[in-house]
């Protein structure tokens, strides 16, 4: 199973349940990314936090239709819309709410929206994100836990780019968010390579040229148990 249980995780000699951040804290992350996904979910698990994940922006309001997390985390390219809409139905709400992109350009239509913050792909100081959550929530930061990201499951990352492949490759498919969905990908793996051909391929050329770089990427990770 890529993800570990939707539960809190702390790891032999990493902390103690005094000194967790986290605790008690539920963040909501809307993003179609499992790799991405992965990674927030690593770090809020180690921090005493729980992550509910949505994939959609349909899928987000069923989840705060039943209960309020203290955080929702939005990325702004979704297959059913624009993450800007969602942002600004929750800000309205008065819940905390926080953009994530690969794309630096959506920084200000974020803010525009009613976001309080903006996560960059690929996601950086582990202390940043613990003082941008705590900072919203008003609450004192505790002892920062180790600065490295924890790597995301390479599981992930190979969901990702079957998807992404298979997004490119449909006929009639949505190519501008297929490859907004590769760009953001790269960006949060560190494939330059792979971000300046989404890059071209959201120009509208270089669709074939995406396909055949996510190809050679499925074809490197090898078989995966």
């Amino acid at each position: 199973m890529p993800f570990p249980p939707n539960s809190p995780l702390v790891t032999a000699g990493q902390s103690t349940p005094d000194v967790l951040p986290f605790r008690g804290i539920t963040l909501l992350v809307v993003e179609d990314s499992r790799f991405t996904c992965d990674a927030l979910r690593l770090i809020c698990q180690r921090a005493g936090g729980r992550l509910r994940r949505a994939e959609t922006i349909t899928s987000a309001r069923a989840h705060l239709a039943c209960y309020r997390p203290d955080v929702v985390i939005v990325d702004l390219g979704l297959p059913d819309g624009r993450g800007e809409t969602l942002i600004a139905e929750v800000a309205a709400r008065g819940l905390p709410v926080l953009a994530i992109s690969g794309d630096p350009d959506g920084r200000a239509p974020a803010f525009a929206a009613g976001a309080a913050g903006f996560i960059d792909k690929p996601l950086g100081s582990i202390a940043d994100f613990h003082q941008l959550i705590l900072g919203l929530l008003g609450t004192q930061t505790a002892e920062p836990l180790p600065e490295t990201v924890p790597a995301a499951d390479p599981l992930a990352l190979r969901d990702d780019l079957l998807r992404a492949a298979a997004l490119v490759a449909a006929r009639g498919a949505d190519i501008a968010y297929a490859a907004g969905f590769v760009r953001s990908l790269a960006r949060a793996a560190g494939d330059q390579g792979l971000e300046r051909t989404a890059l071209q391929a959201m120009t509208g050329t270089g669709r074939q040229a995406l396909g055949l770089m996510l190809a050679d990427r499925l074809a490197a990770l090898g078989e995966m148990a």
